[in-house]
Parts: C-alpha cells; structure tokens; sequence
C-alpha cells in the first residue's frame, strides 16, 4: 500500500441555528402530477458558503454531488437538471471554492437539495487551497445532519485514484449506517459496450455497497435512471412514481472545462 497522509476530520462545528421552519420544512411533491426528471428540471440556486457555518441548517433531504476536477460533475449536474449553467464548469478546473447548493421542488416548495462540492486533486491548486477544502469537505460529509446521500464522479478510463479512496474511507462510516451512495461513471460513451461493462464490474467491488451507474451526458445515457434513484433517496414515503418522460431537447453543449 502506498504511504500516504491520513485525512484528519475535524470535530463536528457547532449547529447552526435552526433557519425559519416555513422555509426549511419537507414539503413532498404529489408523485401523481411530477415525474423524476420533471422534478429534477426544478432545480434552481439557493445559496453559495465558503465555510461549513455558513451553510443554512436544514431539513430537507441534502445530496451531495464530489469527484475530482474534471471528472465531469458540473456537466452531470446541468444534464440532470437541462440547466445549461446551473453549476459552474470552470475553464480552469479546480477554482470552484464553495459549496454550491440548488433547491428541488415546485414553485415556493424546497423538497430536497443538491450539494455541489468543489473538485478535488487538480495540480494547480495551491498546496494549501486543497489542504483547506479537504478538511471542508471531510467536515462536511461526516457532520452535515441533513445529509441523505453522496453522489461520486468517476471518470472510468482512470477509475478510483487514491484521493477518490481517501474520500471513501472518510464516508464509510455513514453509509455503513444507512446514508445512500452512489458512484456515476461519467462519459461512459468514451468506453465501448465490454470496456462499460468491466468499469462497472470493478467499481462496484468498490463501491462498499452502494450503487452504480454509467452515465453519458453526450448520449443521455444513465440520465432517467439516476434522477429516479434521487427521487426514490429523497421521496422514501412516496413509493414509485410514473415512469420517467422524455427529456426536451438538450442545450448548446459548453466547452469549459468541467468540475
């Protein structure tokens, strides 16, 4: 095994105070009149915090969306949501530095959240920016209360490195207690049908019981199938809901580079 430093998480941050109910209560979306990717198409900015204690303490189910810098996050993000935009896809990958969260629900309705993460293991970063938001990101993973499920990019020509390790010992304990995992191999579309098929046999020994999923924003792939696993994390009450209907048309594809 290689020597490498141990990730030291920090002792969980005092609570936040609670925001005002109204506004932070779970209001479950009617499963007859929304479907995953029409709730998923809802998504919109909440708020942005460079630091854990500026987080709004909440009680909507919160995902969070982590992988390496340019793993292709933010481009899975905005292709979940058709929101070209929504998460920033730097032309210098690496350079996002907060926490970025969007709200799920319909109009005056916040039913669940996604957590964008910055991206982690990208050379240029200074030595101290990644030591800073590796303990960010650890403290947050381990302590946020509303925290229902961890999303992972992994891009599958190079598979889980030793920092994408890291993260999953930091996390293990949670989803040995029940939190949701689940690692989305991005730009499954670069890899032909028996290539898919072996990332997937591999990164599901990996995965330490969570799930699995090949996802192309190009070809759409995996899309419906992810936005159905979210739905079911964050609407447990609510069973199955109908199928899934086709996404609109796709916008102009961006050419920074991705998250």
């Amino acid at each position: 095994m290689s020597s490498r430093p141990p990730v030291r998480v920090p002792a969980k941050p005092a609570k936040v105070p609670k925001a005002n109910a109204a506004a932070t209560s779970v209001v479950r979306n009617n499963p007859a009149s929304v479907t995953p990717m029409g709730w998923m198409h809802t998504a919109r900015f909440l708020t942005t915090a460079a630091q854990l204690h500026h987080l709004p303490a909440m009680d909507t189910p919160e995902i969070a969306f982590v992988g390496r810098s340019n793993a292709g996050k933010s481009t899975c993000i905005n292709t979940l949501t058709q929101k070209k935009q929504l998460a920033f896809a730097s032309k210098k990958p690496g350079r996002t530095q907060h926490i970025n969260l969007f709200a799920l629900g319909k109009q005056g309705i916040t039913d669940a959240v996604l957590a964008d993460l910055p991206g982690y293991g990208y050379a240029a970063v200074a030595k101290m920016d990644k030591l800073r938001w590796q303990q960010v990101m650890a403290n947050y993973l381990v302590s946020r209360d509303n925290l229902t499920g961890i999303v992972m990019m992994c891009d599958p020509r190079h598979g889980l490195t030793e920092l994408d390790d890291i993260l999953l010992e930091v996390i293990r304990p949670r989803v040995e207690e029940g939190l949701k995992f689940l690692i989305i191999l991005t730009k499954a579309d670069k890899l032909t049908r028996a290539e898919q098929a072996k990332a997937l046999s591999i990164a599901r020994l990996q995965a330490g019981g969570g799930e699995v999923k090949l996802f192309s924003a190009l070809k759409k792939q995996g899309v419906d199938e992810v936005a159905q696993l979210l739905w079911d994390w964050t609407h447990p009450a609510d069973g199955a809901v109908a199928a899934p209907q086709a996404a609109e048309p796709p916008e102009e594809e961006t050419e920074a580079v991705d998250e």
